[in-house]
């Protein structure tokens, strides 16, 4: 249940006298509101598209392991030469460029994840509770086949289901967040100088976040695996119905098998807290080690004005997409067994991932988390824990080439500018 966005992202402004710098992966100080001079310095918007410097005309650019270049202040008119001619103005400048570069690299990237990439999330999912599958679909090659299998038999609308659910599941996260924090003392960032009580107040936060979100994410796994061929035309709120049904218990009669939400927390919880504690340290070291790459690089030879350009934007995406990656990877099994406590007894009916057609009821009879285990393992042995894996390794794969692709448009454009 984690929104597919870099830890940098924060949607929702910050809180106290510090926020992270997404260019940094680390904090920088919060300047104050009564002093002009400091507004001048760092005014900015939101950094809604991690990569994106929307800094106003004469701000400074804070990059990533290189000195920024010095910017012209505007100031008044200039004197014309003794001809009578005009100063020259210079054309557009590298900054500039630069700038936009950035705003569309995170563009790329945030687009990859949460739109390309949704078709793998719902063939990922479906074989992950489809209990009866005797093709696992480890490897690439056999999802590519069944995706064309669903797409020729419902349309394109079946690989693309529930994507605005899966939004919305997003949103609520990241506001029952910034509320919880707003009227709690829990800290949303954890500075460089923390402590195991900063850490452990900061977990809470987020272990409360993922409980308020549980109901709603339950609710949009559900629509992302529901067959298309019996689905109806729900709208895009559906999802909160549906959750705040869950809650109350009112909405779609469900089945004496679907487990009370009080027995999900654990599982969820958990997943949540060791996907974010284990993105976050993949995320910090990736960071390090490219800052300390480009810090040595840069002393041992003169670099040229578009690498570092490039240097000041990447380290991010690179950390987040490799922290995305393990952590996805690590927790695969524990997700698996989390999609089937939360689908038991809903009554979905979901396509058959073994011969592209059809449909199948979700009939499991799971008693908890550590039953589900035991259950998979003996049942489908431990490679039941891994179906659909190879959707995984398509969407990582796609996002590494749109990566690849925007920093070589990227190039390109620095290049001619220079």
């Amino acid at each position: 249940m984690h929104p597919r966005r870099p830890d940098g992202f924060d949607g929702l402004g910050y809180r106290g006298g510090v926020r992270d710098d997404p260019a940094f992966g680390g904090p920088f100080h919060a300047r104050s509101f009564g002093s002009g001079s400091d507004l001048g310095h760092w005014v900015t918007t939101p950094p809604d598209i991690p990569g994106s410097r929307n800094l106003h005309w004469g701000e400074k650019s804070p990059t990533y392991g290189v000195p920024s270049a010095p910017t012209t202040l505007e100031g008044p008119a200039e004197e014309p030469f003794p001809g009578g001619g005009d100063v020259p103005r210079p054309g557009p400048s590298s900054e500039q460029l630069n700038r936009f570069a950035g705003f569309g690299i995170g563009l790329a990237s945030l687009f990859t994840e949460n739109v390309l990439a949704h078709p793998c999330i719902v063939l990922r999912r479906q074989c992950q509770v489809n209990y009866h599958a005797r093709h696992y679909h480890l490897t690439p090659f056999t999802v590519i086949n069944i995706m064309y299998s669903f797409n020729k038999t419902q349309g394109p609308r079946a690989l693309w289901k529930g994507m605005g659910s899966t939004f919305i599941v997003q949103g609520v996260t990241l506001g029952a967040e910034g509320i919880i924090s707003e009227f709690t003392p829990l800290p949303r960032e954890v500075l460089h100088k923390w402590n195991p009580k900063l850490i452990g107040e900061h977990l809470l936060l987020k272990c409360l976040t993922y409980v308020v979100a549980m109901p709603f994410y339950s609710a949009s796994l559900i629509e992302t695996v529901q067959s298309e061929i019996i689905r109806d035309n729900t709208g895009i709120l559906e999802c909160i119905k549906e959750g705040i049904g869950r809650v109350i218990g009112l909405g779609v009669p469900h089945s004496k098998r679907l487990l009370p939400l009080l027995s999900l927390i654990f599982p969820t919880v958990l997943h949540g807290a060791l996907h974010y504690i284990i993105s976050s340290i993949i995320q910090k070291i990736v960071l390090l080690i490219l800052k300390r790459k480009t810090c040595n690089s840069h002393l041992a030879e003169s670099t040229s004005p578009m690498q570092s350009m490039l240097d000041a934007y990447f380290p991010e995406l690179i950390a987040n997409f490799a922290a995305s990656l393990c952590s996805d990877v690590i927790l695969y099994p524990l997700e698996t067994v989390l999609h089937r406590l939360h689908i038991q007894g809903t009554r979905t009916i979901i396509d058959n991932t073994d011969l592209g057609y059809e449909v199948l009821p979700i009939n499991t009879q799971y008693e908890g988390m550590r039953d589900c285990i035991n259950t998979i393992k003996q049942e489908e042995g431990v490679f039941g824990f891994y179906k659909g894996f190879g959707a995984v390794i398509i969407q990582y794969t796609l996002h590494a080439a749109i990566l690849q692709i925007t920093k070589i448009i990227y190039s390109t454009l620095l290049q001619n500018s220079i």
